[in-house]
């Protein structure tokens, strides 16, 4: 009897199951967009490398409307609001604050900062069993924001935010003005070029790079966002959600979740090109790409034995 002809068709039919059972558990996403402003804001789409690039990167959302975006399963990127626009019919144009490249549809381009960032990892990246969001001012601020679960969800699920004007009581070194007006606020990062504020070099780690009185103005100012690239503790929300909303200008905070449980690390810090990724060092459980040869070494051993039994 060749034992390698009995084990294989039931080492198959393992894996062949498991396979399903992975892929059907991440399904599409749906992104609610809303404009709480009492003017017209232009929100991008930026995705991480390799990922696709949903509604052509850009769109207009005037006072008080709203727009779907439907992500596939284990997307990831961010959303950023533009203000003080002005496009031509084909597209073409800038914007005060959170430009992308002078178009409409960013295509690709991320914002010009500073500007206020919503950041996903959807689950089914690199592994990952849940969603990660953020709102993040580590490239600065220029518009209030807010992220919260509106679909059918499961875990934590608490609202991230930003709602506060923060432009109007910018620090002057940190001010961008446009026309007379205060339109967005760097981060010190940003402001000063420095490696003490930017995390890299010296200060690329969580001990060597901490908070700065200009990271803790912001975060005094929204508690929920991060401040600096490491600020990882109170500023990553995690959740399983058929659906997210984004709203521009809350007036109230949303009341589907409470503020709790949120993981520390989860996230890595934003680099130069805006991706974000799950820390592979996590102990991430059930239908995973990063299965450990001692977690599959348990059904395989199973099969093994079965078929060895069933001779």
């Amino acid at each position: 009897m060749d034992l390698t002809k009995r084990i294989m068709p039931s080492l198959g039919a393992w894996i062949l199951l498991l396979s399903v059972a992975c892929g059907s558990v991440y399904g599409n996403v749906q992104f609610v967009i809303s404009n709480g402003c009492p003017y017209t804001v232009w929100p991008g789409v930026l995705p991480n490398a390799g990922k696709p690039v949903l509604a052509n990167g850009g769109l207009t959302l005037p006072p008080g409307q709203s727009s779907t975006i439907d992500a596939p399963a284990g997307w990831a990127g961010r959303f950023w609001g533009r203000t003080g626009c002005q496009f031509t019919s084909d597209g073409a144009g800038t914007c005060a604050s959170g430009d992308c490249g002078g178009r409409l549809e960013c295509q690709g381009v991320g914002s010009t900062p500073p500007a206020t960032l919503v950041e996903f990892t959807l689950q089914g990246t690199m592994g990952a069993t849940q969603d990660y969001y953020d709102v993040s001012l580590v490239d600065g601020y220029n518009i209030p924001v807010s992220v919260a679960p509106s679909g059918t969800a499961s875990g934590a699920c608490g609202v991230a935010s930003c709602a506060v004007d923060i432009n109007s009581n910018c620090p002057s070194s940190l001010q961008v003005v446009d026309d007379g007006q205060v339109v967005s606020c760097k981060s010190a990062c940003l402001a000063f070029q420095s490696s003490q504020y930017c995390c890299n070099g010296a200060y690329a780690s969580p001990t060597t790079c901490t908070p700065t009185a200009y990271s803790e103005f912001f975060k005094s100012a929204c508690p929920d966002a991060y401040s600096y690239a490491y600020d990882d503790a109170t500023s990553t929300f995690t959740c399983s959600s058929s659906q997210y909303t984004i709203v521009f200008c809350p007036s109230s905070t949303p009341s589907i979740a409470s503020h709790s449980t949120r993981t520390s690390s989860g996230i890595l810090p934003v680099n130069n090109t805006g991706d974000t990724g799950i820390l592979d060092s996590r102990a991430w459980s059930g239908c995973t790409n990063m299965m450990t040869y001692q977690t599959m070494a348990i059904p395989i051993l199973f099969w093994l034995i079965f078929g060895f039994l069933a001779c």
